[in-house]
C-alpha cells in the first residue's frame, strides 16, 4: 500500500515487550521506565491477527524488537505464528544478543529469518558502561551461536556516539569482517530531538524512502518514529487501523516525546 507521498510501505516493526535486561544509556533513562502490565501488553494472537492484517495490505517484512524481545516468555512460540502468515516474506529480529547463546538454534528452527544484534564496543569495560550492566562475553557468545545456528548476513548494529572512537569502529569492523558479519552504523539520535538525516551511517533511513510502521507492545500503531501520532488497533477492523497508520506517514520525521526509545524498539 502507497502512502501519501507515494512510498510504498512493506515493513512493521512489532515490538513485543517494554522490557529489557540491559540499560543502554541511549535507550532507557537511569531511572527506567515504568513498565506496562502483563495485561496491557499485547497478546501473541492479537499480534498474529494484526500481522495476517498488515499482510493482506502489503506489508512483506516483519522485524521483532523491543524492549528486548528475547525476555518475552514464549518468543520462539511467536516466531513460529508469524511464520505461518502468508504474505510475509522475510521476518527479523532485533536483539542485544545476551539470550542468544541458548535460543539462537530454537528461534532458527521457528522460521525467524535473520538477526541483527546490537554491539556498540568491543571493549568490555564501556560495554558495560554504555549497558550500566551488561557482560560482553555475553553477546559474543550470542553472535558465535547465531552463526552456528546457520543465520546468515547477521547485521551487528553499532551505534555511534560523540565519544566513540574511530578505533572502536575500525576494531568492529575488522571483528566483523572476520567473521563474515555486517556492520551496520546507526547515527545516535535523541526521539525528542529534531530528526538529521545524517547521510554517512547505514540508519537512521531517509525519510524520503521509508517504508515502515511500527506497533508498539501495548497495541498502537506509530506511523513515524520521529512523531506523538499513535493509533490505537481496533481488534474489530484491523485493516482500518493500519491504513490510517499508512496513510497518516508525514512527510518527514520531527520529534517524539510521548514515548522513549526502549517502549518503541527504534
Amino acid at each position: 500500500m502507497l502512502d501519501r507521498y507515494n512510498r510504498e510501505i512493506t515493513y512493521l516493526r512489532i515490538s513485543v515487550t517494554d522490557k529489557c535486561n540491559l540499560r543502554c544509556t541511549y535507550c532507557m533513562p537511569a531511572e527506567g521506565i515504568p513498565l506496562k502490565k502483563h495485561k496491557e501488553i499485547m497478546r501473541f494472537e492479537d499480534i498474529v491477527k494484526t500481522a495476517e492484517a498488515a499482510a493482506a495490505l502489503g506489508i512483506k517484512k516483519i522485524r521483532l524488537t523491543g524492549g528486548e524481545p528475547l525476555v518475552r516468555k514464549g518468543i520462539v512460540n511467536l516466531v513460529a505464528m508469524l511464520r505461518e502468515v502468508e504474505g510475509i516474506e522475510h521476518l527479523a529480529m532485533t536483539t542485544n544478543g545476551v539470550f542468544l547463546d541458548t535460543l539462537a538454534v530454537p528461534l532458527k528452527k521457528a522460521g525467524l529469518d535473520s538477526v541483527n544484534i546490537s554491539l556498540d564496543t568491543l571493549n568490555p569495560e564501556r560495554y558495560r558502561k554504555i549497558t550500566r550492566v551488561g557482560n560482553l562475553s555475553k553477546v559474543l557468545k550470542g553472535i558465535e551461536a547465531a552463526g552456528k545456528a546457520g543465520f546468515e548476513k547477521i547485521k551487528i548494529n553499532m551505534v555511534v556516539m560523540n565519544d566513540t572512537t574511530d578505533e572502536e569502529i575500525q576494531e568492529l569492523r575488522k571483528f566483523c569482517g572476520d567473521r563474515g558479519l555486517i556492520l551496520q552504523m546507526i547515527n545516535h539520535y535523541e526521539l525528542s530531538k529534531e530528526k538529521v538525516n545524517a547521510y554517512t551511517y547505514d540508519r537512521p533511513p531517509k525519510c524520503s524512502v521509508c517504508n515502515r510502521i511500527r506497533l508498539t507492545a501495548d497495541g498502537f500503531l506509530k506511523p513515524c518514529l520521529h512523531s506523538n501520532q499513535e493509533i490505537p488497533l481496533d481488534m474489530e477492523n484491523l485493516q482500518q487501523s493500519i491504513k490510517k497508520a499508512i496513510l497518516d506517514k508525514p512527510a518527514n520525521g520531527q520529534v517524539c516525546t510521548n514515548r522513549s526509545m526502549v517502549e518503541i524498539g527504534g
